[in-house]
């Protein structure tokens, strides 16, 4: 019995038709998977695995050779390792800069004390050694002092702030309160410092507390001797003077005011 041939169109050569659609639709999800895998943070053993599923899924049959892939960064952890670094830095230079000025003025630990605090360096001055009771002027005897404490903070980096403090006892004569008091005293020895030495005005400011912060007891003597001070403070964390004079603290809002109250201090910039 003769074959009988098969009626339609002759075979076509090549892939069927439909391997083009499917090659398209592997290449886009080649695509998407490496854009998924660009988002992601990978590591050898990930890689290792998700090479070898493609290499199955795609019949390739060798062994691929895999080399250290870099590690995606978090941007937010990447940021507070910086802020990091950069406390631990202020923290090495303040060290550094309290025992430069402990060195200078050692043989003057009678008539000075200088420590590190959250506020930055602080250089403290007894009332009674810089001015006599009730009164704003410099004694003579502490200038040589002053022009040397200048000279030191001529070459030290960071602002200043001098600020003045007193007793609870309340001041008669001239002065109205505490907290006029402690601002006149202050600002001698802002005046006496820009005057004997190439301070830049710009980074130093005033500021008067009056009573309200003790460092001691204000029921005893020595309490009270204490308390009336005046305090040059190297600046390294929360003040900040702008470039018109303005004190700004850098966790929060201004922090001068023109009156005084029991919960402000008075201070000025100079100018």
């Amino acid at each position: 019995m003769s074959e009988i041939p098969q009626a339609g169109l002759p075979p076509t050569e090549g892939a069927p038709e439909w391997m083009c659609t499917f090659a398209d639709l592997m290449s886009l999800l080649l695509c998407f998977f490496v854009l998924l895998l660009s988002f992601s943070e990978m590591d050898r053993q990930k890689f290792k695995e998700i090479a070898g599923a493609l290499a199955q899924a795609f019949g390739v049959q060798r062994k691929i050779v895999t080399y250290d892939i870099p590690k995606g960064e978090k941007i937010i952890a990447k940021q507070f390792e910086t802020e990091a670094i950069a406390t631990r830095e202020r923290e090495e230079l303040g060290k550094k800069l309290e025992m430069e000025v402990k060195s200078r003025f050692k043989e003057m630990e009678g008539l000075i004390d200088i420590k590190a605090s959250k506020d930055g360096i602080v250089i403290r001055m007894m009332g009674e050694t810089t001015f006599d009771t009730g009164k704003a002027d410099i004694k003579p005897e502490m200038e040589p002092l002053l022009t040397r404490i200048g000279e030191t903070l001529e070459k030290a980096e960071g602002d200043i702030l001098v600020s003045g403090h007193t007793d609870n006892v309340p001041v008669g004569g001239k002065w109205r309160s505490n907290l006029e008091l402690s601002l006149a005293r202050a600002r001698a020895v802002t005046e006496f410092l820009l005057a004997r030495t190439g301070l830049d005005p710009k980074r130093i400011a005033t500021m008067g507390y009056g009573e309200f912060r003790p460092i001691a007891d204000n029921n005893t003597p020595e309490g009270r001797q204490r308390n009336r001070r005046v305090e040059i403070i190297i600046t390294r964390l929360p003040y900040r003077i702008t470039e018109t004079g303005e004190i700004i603290s850098q966790k929060s809002e201004p922090i001068l005011s023109t009156t005084g109250s029991p919960d402000k201090a008075v201070g000025e910039s100079q100018k």
